[in-house]
């Protein structure tokens, strides 16, 4: 259930409406807008009386909304979309369509900031690499851990660019958000709900990765669990589902994109790379997905694919991503968005 106050309510009205829902046995979740405020109510709504909530002082109009998710449904901001900065300049959610590159893995100081400087130059908009990388086999590499978090953060330093980096345990999430821009949960953990409620209790937005064999509806509920510990800048990531296929890595499924604007305020970002896992497949599949309304993209670019320690399959070099920045500028404005690369369009 979704509690819409009069625009100009004032706090005290906002309290007693929360002291009321907190009476009836439910979670209260105010939140505030820019022009207005929503108190999201978390629970049964059976136990509600919609009408007597509705006469409370300050309250304009109740919405019950059917679904489990009750902070992510686009009902909870009266049907506008959140626009989440991940730093100055770069947010989700609005005009702009940032790209987030990088390699999967941050191999040494070096090739970080060898990559950062050809993210850089090619006209993305945030770095992407793997301080510590989740993986299948026991044996592979598994990451430097706190020193590739300090090796992106040099690069970081050097280039200004915001980070992007993926945090494993709910141990590790302060250390991860003591360096990150943005933390990234990838498919393995997309419900490891314990994981989710740290990253939830830390401000710094969450990057989410849909896991490879969830619904639509189970995706916004696991990030429901974001959300409802405290920290609104979800922006959600499409990458790819587990499916009989086999000619790609997985099935890039770019309706999500639309379905999930449908039934959500966040941000959706779509994951080319691991989408498919070819590096031929993610140019096309990433204008596509520009084409499909993707608030933003995450592509795997690596200066040597042959020689990456992991995901080099997938990996574009730096000359094919700046050439795709030029394409996907082209594709953003036919769909009236941008993507930073105007200047180069012919």
């Amino acid at each position: 259930m979704i509690i819409v106050m009069r625009a100009g309510a004032r706090q005290e009205q906002v309290d007693h409406v929360c002291e009321r829902v907190r009476e009836m046995g439910l979670q209260d979740h105010p939140i505030v807008g820019t022009d207005l405020t929503v108190v999201a109510v978390i629970g049964d709504e059976n136990k509600v009386d919609g009408g007597v909530i509705e006469q409370l002082p300050g309250v304009d109009r109740v919405m019950r909304v059917m679904a489990k998710y009750k902070m992510a449904a686009l009902a909870a901001k009266d049907g506008r979309r959140s626009e989440i900065e991940i730093a100055p300049g770069v947010s989700f959610g609005g005009t702009l369509v940032p790209v987030i590159a990088g390699p999967c893995s941050v191999e040494s100081a070096e090739h970080i900031l060898a990559c950062a400087q050809a993210v850089k130059a090619s006209g993305a908009h945030a770095l992407r690499g793997g301080a510590f990388k989740p993986r299948t086999n026991p044996y592979a590499f598994q990451g430097h851990g706190e020193e590739g978090l300090k090796m992106l953060a040099a690069a970081r330093e050097a280039t200004g660019l915001p980070i992007v980096t993926e945090v494993l345990t709910p141990s590790e999430v302060g250390l991860v958000s003591e360096y990150a821009d943005c933390l990234q949960i990838g498919t393995r953990n997309a419900q490891n709900f314990k994981l989710l409620q740290a990253c939830g209790q830390q401000p710094k937005p969450v990057l989410y990765k849909r896991g490879m064999a969830m619904t639509i509806e189970e995706y916004l509920q696991a990030a429901e669990y974001i959300l409802a510990a405290g920290n609104p800048n979800v922006i959600l990531c499409e990458r790819g589902i587990r499916t009989f296929e086999d000619h790609t890595r997985n099935t890039l499924s770019l309706s999500a994109v639309p379905e999930l604007h449908q039934r959500t305020h966040l941000p959706v970002v779509i994951d080319p790379s691991h989408g498919t896992g070819h590096a031929r497949l993610v140019p096309d599949m990433a204008r596509a997905a520009m084409a499909a309304g993707a608030d933003g993209l995450a592509i795997e670019m690596h200066p040597d694919p042959e020689h990456a320690m992991t995901d080099g399959a997938q990996s574009i070099t730096p000359e094919a991503l700046t050439d795709l920045i030029v394409s996907l500028a082209r594709v953003a404005a036919a769909v009236d968005r941008t993507c930073g690369a105007e200047r180069e369009v012919v």
